[in-house]
C-alpha cells in the first residue's frame, strides 16, 4: 500500500487548490483512502513539481507585496 503524502500541514491555498502541505487536490485528499495503489503513485511522482510551484508562486507573491 501507497504510504499517505500528508504532512498534518493542511491548508488549502486559495485559487489552485492544492494543500500546502502535501500538494495534494482536495478531491485526491478526499478519495485517498478509496484509489489503487496505481493511482496513489501516479499522484505522488508529480507532488514534487506542485510543492515547487507553491513555493515559487508564494515567493512571487511577496515580493510583489
Amino acid at each position: 500500500m501507497v504510504e499517505t503524502p500528508c504532512v498534518k500541514v493542511c491548508r488549502i491555498l486559495e485559487g489552485g487548490g492544492l494543500c500546502r502541505g502535501c500538494g495534494r487536490t482536495l478531491d485526491e485528499i478526499a478519495r485517498w483512502t478509496t484509489m489503487t495503489d496505481d493511482e496513489r503513485r501516479k499522484i505522488m511522482a508529480g507532488l514534487a513539481k506542485r510543492l515547487r510551484r507553491i513555493d515559487i508562486e508564494e515567493r512571487a507573491f511577496r515580493s510583489e507585496s
